[in-house]
């Protein structure tokens, strides 16, 4: 793909962050949009602002984790526009707990969406993008689809699992060779919601020495870095040079030489640095009623 002018893409999870900004940046270079969410509320919003930029835009609402209702919706934008030549699945979402203290729905929760979501988009966009002539398949993991981290075991399996197939599908696009490319992409901390809306429970506790709502905000407040806005054009940029990997951030490039140059020491370093940030975090604040003396 050497331009996205009068190209049509198929973003999944746009009603915000980085799926959003995505739709505005392809829009302000005349790419037409075909968008889907859960979130139809967020999703009319980035519909409405995108038609604003001059292009067709049509919206769905689609959970990407039901597998007919993706490919109905592929089908559909083919209808609709006539043809699809990107399709970005980048809907996902987040849950923090111990191996221990988790529940096998949990897994299955995570994995429909983060990872079966990447699947049923891929699958089902494929034959659609190969009728165009020129496509591009983006799959967005994470910097935890790169290394590990303790208590994000349900998160670190879905992203790695993403990765693992996004390279594997690459390869078998650059055998076929018919015009449709792939990119998996890791960012870093991206400033969206996906910390606010995390699934986390208790067990957290134990490697970071809060309570769940105070590990979801220092993890909005401390490693939310990069803008939505940025980590588009990264994206945007990395599919015209048909990169493999499309790394986002700063912290995503040290965290990936990290894992280069330290492949298993690293595990080490991050345990160390957990243990000492559990050791200096701030105690959960008790409530009157727990204070008081009993009688």
């Amino acid at each position: 793909m050497k331009s996205f002018e009068n190209k049509v893409a198929a973003i999944t999870g746009a009603g915000s962050g980085i799926g959003r900004a995505l739709a505005y940046g392809l829009a302000r270079q005349g790419c037409h949009l075909a968008l889907a969410d859960v979130n139809s509320e967020g999703l009319a919003e980035t519909a409405e602002q995108a038609r604003k930029l001059g292009v067709q835009v049509t919206e769905s609402t689609v959970n990407v984790a039901d597998r007919e209702a993706v490919h109905a919706w592929a089908d559909q934008v083919v209808l609709d526009h006539g043809r699809v030549n990107l399709i970005v699945n980048n809907a996902g979402v987040a849950q923090g707990g111990t191996v221990e203290g988790n529940d096998y729905a949990d897994y299955e929760w995570i994995m429909n969406i983060n990872f079966w979501g990447v699947v049923h988009g891929t699958k089902a966009f494929l034959p659609h993008l190969k009728a165009s002539g020129e496509g591009h398949i983006v799959n967005v993991s994470s910097v935890f689809g790169l290394f590990s981290q303790p208590g994000m075991s349900a998160y670190n399996a879905t992203k790695f699992a993403v990765r693992g197939f996004t390279e594997s599908l690459r390869q078998e696009l650059d055998m076929a060779g018919h015009g449709v490319s792939a990119s998996c992409v890791h960012p870093g901390g991206i400033k969206t919601n996906i910390a606010k809306t995390a699934r986390m429970n208790d067990s957290l506790s134990k490697v970071t020495g809060q309570g769940a709502d105070q590990a979801r905000q220092q993890f909005n407040d401390q490693l939310l870095r990069t803008t939505p806005d940025q980590a588009a054009q990264v994206i945007m940029r990395g599919v015209l040079r048909n990169n493999r990997r499309i790394l986002i951030g700063a912290d995503a490039w040290a965290l990936d030489a990290m894992q280069r140059l330290m492949p298993t020491l690293y595990q080490r370093l991050v345990v160390g640095s957990m243990r000492l940030a559990a050791r200096f975090a701030p105690k959960p604040k008790r409530s009157a009623a727990s204070q008081e003396m009993p009688e």
